[in-house]
């Protein structure tokens, strides 16, 4: 239970490697991954912790090697806000940047498709902030995936 069956450097190796590539995979699969899980979409992330599991504890099941684990993932997620709390580069990267999906009463379907934003959820997006299409200044996907919608004054 206490005996861990890698060295304490390796947990710390592993935790990064797979931390790094989710990271990665997340921010290339797009805004709407991040922002609002769809059932298919919370089955994904159920599935990709179980699969990176034995990736990262090399098939250790010690008490010590899940804590290293643990503070390496959590230490991780701080180094990561720190730095995207000091560089703007970094935070485009990591977090994204917004997206205009429309303006003026006009929805840019190109930009909406090539974000896979379908017409059904910026429509909802109106819906719920009560806003005619008409009326919509700004339509914008947000880093977060969010709609938010800006009405004409």
């Amino acid at each position: 239970m206490f005996n861990m069956a890698l060295p304490w450097w390796e947990y710390i190796a592993r935790a990064t490697i797979v931390y790094g590539a989710l990271l990665v995979m997340v921010r290339i699969s797009g805004k709407r991954t991040v922002g609002q899980f769809s059932p298919f979409d919370l089955l994904v992330i159920m599935l990709l912790s179980e699969a990176v599991s034995n990736s990262l504890s090399g098939g250790d099941q010690s008490v010590p090697g899940g804590l290293l684990l643990a503070a390496t993932l959590i230490a991780l997620n701080m180094l990561i806000a720190w730095i995207t709390a000091h560089s703007r580069k970094a935070n485009d990267w990591i977090d994204g940047t917004p997206v205009l999906l429309g303006r003026h009463g006009k929805i840019f379907h190109r930009a909406a498709m090539k974000n896979r934003v379908a017409d059904s959820e910026i429509e909802r997006a109106l819906r719920e902030d009560d806003c005619k299409i008409e009326d919509m200044q700004c339509i914008f996907l947000e880093s977060d995936g969010k709609i938010t919608i800006l009405k004409k004054s």
